[in-house]
């Protein structure tokens, strides 16, 4: 299937939810855009969205961008140096300025100065520690 304008897709769950009012089943708008990103094969509408979006130019992720987000729950800098893969399942590797201890127990660390992980659109990993939050969040740092 190929994928729509943000307007289009916008534009089609507006008629879905009609369409499901006029059967008897009263929906949502954001239960309608929601349906709408699943049948493009997004998670949730907040994916489709950004994959659309950034259909207007090119991923602000490349090798050597600088970056910041969070790693298993510690905030990190860094720059990519490994990225592969699809705009909506990349791989990214970062060197990190400062290294990370990705163990929250007093008595053990495990300091990390590189990571990496598979991020979607949306710049989140869909892995997840045990409390729900994204392994990996990857956004593109301040100039």
């Amino acid at each position: 299937m190929t994928q729509p304008t943000l307007e289009t897709a916008k534009a089609q769950a507006k008629t879905l939810r009609q369409a499901l009012r006029d059967a008897g089943t009263a929906v949502s708008h954001a239960q309608a855009l929601e349906l709408v990103a699943r049948q493009y094969g997004a998670r949730d509408w907040n994916t489709l969205h950004a994959r659309l979006e950034g259909r207007n130019g090119p991923s602000p992720l490349a090798l050597g961008t600088r970056v910041t987000g969070h790693y298993l729950g510690q905030a990190y800098r860094g720059k990519i140096v490994g990225l592969s893969g699809r705009e909506e399942h990349r791989r990214v590797e970062i060197d990190l300025d400062q290294p990370v201890d990705t163990v929250r127990f007093d008595s053990f660390s495990n300091w990390r100065r590189r990571i990496s992980g598979t991020i979607g659109t949306d710049g989140r990993s869909m892995r997840c520690t045990s409390d729900g939050a994204p392994h990996l969040t990857v956004t593109t740092a301040p100039s």
